[in-house]
């Protein structure tokens, strides 16, 4: 069912700025390099300087660094919950929780 308002104005690439951003700060919030962070993440220092100035990096790596800096709690409660904008929307949530398979079909 499509949603008829959609108060979700962030684009692709300001969600992924505010990403960045936000790792950025944390990191040097615990006053570490990239350097000190790539050895404490495994993930090297150029993937960090790239994600921090083109934002770009891949799951595996964002998780990483965010568990290094002690996120692993935020990482897992991503997604754990449904959110929902109408009741009829909770109850297809409710009605579907058990699903293994999605449809082939979009809404529109």
């Amino acid at each position: 069912m499509p949603l008829l308002y959609n108060f979700n104005i962030d684009t692709l690439d300001e969600l992924l700025a505010t990403l960045a951003g936000s790792l950025q700060k944390r990191r040097l919030e615990k006053g570490l390099s990239r350097e000190a962070l790539s050895e404490l993440s495994g993930v090297p220092s150029p993937t960090i300087a790239k994600f921090e100035q083109k934002h770009t990096i891949s799951l595996a790596s964002y998780v990483a660094l965010a568990k290094a800096l002690g996120y692993t709690k935020a990482i897992k409660e991503l997604l754990s919950e449904p959110l929902y904008n109408t009741m009829e929307e909770l109850e297809i949530i409710n009605k579907n929780k058990n699903r293994k398979k999605g449809r082939n079909e979009i809404s529109k």
